[in-house]
């Protein structure tokens, strides 16, 4: 006799959630910033996808308990359901299937960085133990107890350094051996160009 431990349920929910490209964008964006609020707009400008695509997308998460939505004013905000029994672990597959790397990326989506990027070992060997990220222009908005859950879930020390842009430029601009040294290295671009 074959038992099925999963229920048609169950099954047809991890069918739908992993079904869309824009699906897994969203889960990366809401599940890394789970105490932040977007409106539909906002998460596109943020993913650089279709806002139609986007609305459609959450709805759907929101049908499976995922997210939850509250109307203020005239903007619909959404936010993950920290109390959904998928939520952690949800959250923990997506920042296996992200990486380190990726994992950073999501977060700093909302820090308002205008450049972020990983130097170092790391770039070199995603082996290594440290992890070096340099942040530009980055706002109050940085998620420190995000920081702390990458390091926590990857076994990573993260060393970030944040400079404000005009910092980063007179640096990039200025004969600074050791920032030419950084710049020419290895990197992983989070966000923003050089």
């Amino acid at each position: 006799m074959v038992i099925n431990i999963m229920s048609k349920q169950a099954r047809d929910t991890l069918k739908s959630l992993f079904s869309s490209a824009i699906r897994a964008d969203l889960l990366a964006l809401l599940l890394n910033n789970p105490d932040e609020k977007f409106y539909v707009r906002e998460m596109a400008t943020l993913l650089r996808k279709n806002p139609s695509g986007v609305k459609r997308e959450l709805d759907n998460l929101e049908k499976m308990g995922i997210v939850t939505s509250k109307k203020v004013a005239n903007l619909k905000y959404f936010q993950a359901e920290k109390k959904s029994p998928l939520f952690s672990e949800l959250k923990s597959l997506i920042a296996k299937s992200l990486g380190a790397g990726g994992a950073l990326k999501a977060l700093l989506k909302t820090s308002g960085a205008k450049i972020a990027f990983i130097y170092g070992p790391y770039a070199e060997s995603e082996d290594a133990e440290t992890v070096d990220l340099l942040i530009v222009g980055v706002s109050a908005a940085l998620n420190i107890e995000g920081l702390k859950d990458i390091e926590e879930k990857f076994g990573k020390k993260i060393n970030a350094t944040i400079i404000d842009e005009s910092g980063f430029k007179a640096k990039k601009d200025g004969a600074d051996p050791e920032f030419e040294k950084l710049l020419s290295g290895n990197k992983i671009l989070l966000t923003g160009k050089l």
